[in-house]
């Protein structure tokens, strides 16, 4: 019988398509290691109109997160567009509402990593980076940066950090990916997939 492979959740929201396209790249890091597959999820965009729904499924890209993602991911890909130093309210707002997953550990002692997109090139990627570890601190799970033996990381005049993958798109959102943001975001991916992959081998 072949083996499950173990899904990693990569769950991003994306308003000009900056974040989606590292969250492809993420996703196909991920890809890269036997034994795992990822799973691309997005957020509803929050709106003011306080009547306003989201349709069932989005016009493009990936399907709705639902809760059940969380509990079938044995690893989690976190990303957000950057507002104001800080993650979008569309993530946000479903982190906010998973209160029970906190309670019941749904995703305590699984690996996580984070990744983001911003307008101008100092405008906050780190610290938001920073704003979406605090809620997987929380529901306890075992967070992941980028070591500083990928060489990008010294040599990268845009994105790219070791808290996580990350994207200087201009601020149309049209800036394309560099070498060294597109190298770095893939071997997130991969690093979160390797251990999951070893974390559910000692279980």
């Amino acid at each position: 019988m072949k083996p499950t492979n173990l899904t990693i959740l990569v769950l991003y929201y994306s308003r000009h398509g900056a974040t989606r396209k590292l969250a492809e790249l993420v996703a196909q890091g991920i890809e890269s290691v036997p034994g795992a597959e990822a799973r691309l999820r997005t957020v509803p965009a929050v709106s003011t109109v306080a009547e306003a729904t989201a349709p069932d499924i989005p016009a493009a890209g990936a399907p709705y997160v639902e809760l059940a993602d969380l509990h079938e991911c044995a690893g989690l890909a976190l990303g957000s567009p950057t507002r104001f130093g800080n993650m979008a309210a569309s993530v946000k707002y479903f982190l906010d509402g998973t209160a029970a997953d906190w309670v019941n550990g749904t995703l305590a002692g699984k690996p996580a990593a984070v990744f983001t997109s911003t307008g101008s090139l100092h405008g906050g990627q780190e610290s938001t980076l920073l704003s979406m570890m605090l809620p997987l601190l929380h529901h306890g799970m075992l967070l992941l940066g980028l070591p500083y033996s990928h060489p990008e990381l010294m040599n990268t005049a845009s994105g790219g950090s070791p808290y996580g993958a990350s994207h200087w798109a201009g601020a149309d959102g049209k800036k394309a990916l560099t070498e060294e943001e597109r190298v770095l975001a893939l071997a997130l991916g991969k690093r979160l997939a390797t251990a999951a992959v070893k974390l559910q081998g000692m279980k």
